[in-house]
């Protein structure tokens, strides 16, 4: 072998290692956390509910996935609640994760279980007692799931079921009216049955995590019951795990299930709710267990997480009066102190585009998105896998579409509906952008 020969190919072999080098391996920690609040304590989701929770039907948990790919982190945080915590709450939160494990990107998630406690954005006295233990619980278990993370690798698989419908009925002349249950299982739409499944296995095939994305509201449980529940998402994460051998933790992703109910949604204690809710949760995560025994997971040669967060301004759809007045009249003036929104004229709604090793897309909404924004991305999304998370980072109400909007009804036209028209479509249309950009398909210099 001649002198150049050998030149040669001693260049291949140190670009060879240093390609190997900065090749970046993906790892995976997970933890879970018990955060039920005590007894007495103020229950969401129903305005005419004043007595506070007097038992436990099943604890209220957080979950927590912590991915690593090169520098940069993301600790994924689910919660067995209605509605993430307000906005100074989840800073705390965020600051003590960066100082306790160096991570700096957090995405908080609820599940919308109707039975669970109040949270506000603000409170009239200091954050509750139980809100305070909760953060400092869920950083604990960001904490230990980093410091547990392993090597891992992913699989995307998809299914389909049917457990509830479309609650806004539009009706031949134009009008619109709500179907609060749908018991005899009537098909409505739009609705998305799809059930989409993400694994995360060790390297050596042990499944380490499975998330269930799926959109429907969290509220079997009327207002009637007085017992803390994850409702039927906590029914599907055991399901899950019992059919994996209690391998994995499960996770429970909320979609964009603005207008959809359960068919057995607010089912009196009479008519036993614990029975409908064990039905549904069993069906979704039976499914969902089907998918996720069949997904390959594989790792990437080169994984990467590109992360982009921003902060999207809207307006106020009402007027600051009018509004104020119809929150009163809708809620009474006992809910108006838990349920009435911090009436701005501008919004600030954060939406995170998380794309893990450019092949899956997950985007978020901070609140509650119909669930045709769900459908519109994953068909506009530039990669074939993308979940859509509602109840992220925030809660800021309804988003119907801009169509829902002009028909009316609850969720569409009411109080409880107080960002702009437009909002979701925007948001969705953010998210692809951005999807496009951290592939590299656009760019900010102008080409031919």
């Amino acid at each position: 072998m001649s002198r150049k020969q050998i030149l040669i190919l001693l260049l291949v072999l140190l670009f060879a290692s240093s390609a190997l080098l900065s090749a970046s391996v993906l790892k995976a920690g997970v933890a879970k956390v018990d955060i039920t609040p005590p007894m007495g304590t103020k229950m969401w989701g129903y305005f005419d509910r004043e007595a506070g929770a007097s038992a436990i039907l099943d604890p209220l948990f957080a979950r927590v996935l912590v991915l690593e790919a090169g520098e940069e982190r993301l600790a994924l945080v689910t919660l067995d609640l209605g509605r993430t915590f307000g906005p100074r709450s989840l800073a705390l939160l965020k600051e003590a994760v960066q100082k306790s494990t160096g991570i700096v990107h957090l995405l908080v998630v609820a599940s919308h279980t109707h039975a669970g406690p109040v949270i506000q954005d603000e409170y009239a006295e200091e954050t509750p007692a139980w809100e305070r233990t909760a953060l400092d619980r869920i950083n604990s278990a960001i904490s230990e799931a980093a410091k547990n993370a392993v090597d891992a690798r992913l699989g995307v698989g998809y299914g389909s079921v049917y457990i509830g419908y479309n609650r806004r009925r539009v009706n031949p002349d134009g009008t619109v009216t709500m179907l609060w249950d749908n018991k005899t299982k009537l098909p409505t739409s739009p609705y998305d049955p799809t059930v989409s499944v993400l694994r995360v296995d060790t390297t050596a095939g042990k499944p380490l995590a499975i998330l269930v994305n799926y959109a429907c509201h969290a509220v079997i449980f009327g207002a009637s019951n007085l017992r803390y529940s994850a409702d039927f998402p906590g029914v599907v994460t055991r399901t899950l795990e019992k059919a994996l051998d209690n391998q994995p933790l499960g996770f429970f992703l909320q979609g964009a299930c603005g207008d959809i109910n359960p068919y057995f949604a607010t089912t009196p204690e009479e008519e036993d709710p614990v029975k409908h809710c064990q039905w549904t949760g069993e069906l979704l995560g039976q499914e969902a267990a089907r998918v996720a025994s069949s997904i390959p997971t594989k790792g990437s040669p080169d994984s990467r997480l590109d992360i982009n967060e921003e902060l999207l301004s809207f307006k106020l759809r009402w007027n600051r009066a009018r509004l104020r007045e119809s929150v009163l009249k809708l809620i009474g003036p006992k809910a108006f102190e838990n349920y009435a929104p911090s009436i701005q004229n501008d919004y600030q709604l954060p939406v995170t585009t998380l794309l893990i090793n450019r092949q899956i897309a997950i985007m978020t909404v901070p609140g509650e998105p119909f669930v045709d924004f769900q459908v519109d991305w994953r068909n506009r999304c530039p990669v074939r896998d993308s979940f859509f998370l509602g109840y992220a980072n925030g809660y800021f109400g309804y988003f119907p579409t801009i169509q829902a909007a002009s028909e009316g009804g609850y969720g569409a036209s009411d109080p409880v509906t107080w960002i702009e028209p437009g909002a979701g479509e925007r948001m969705v249309d953010h998210a692809v952008v951005k999807v496009y950009e951290l592939l590299g398909k656009l760019v900010d210099d102008p080409r031919e």
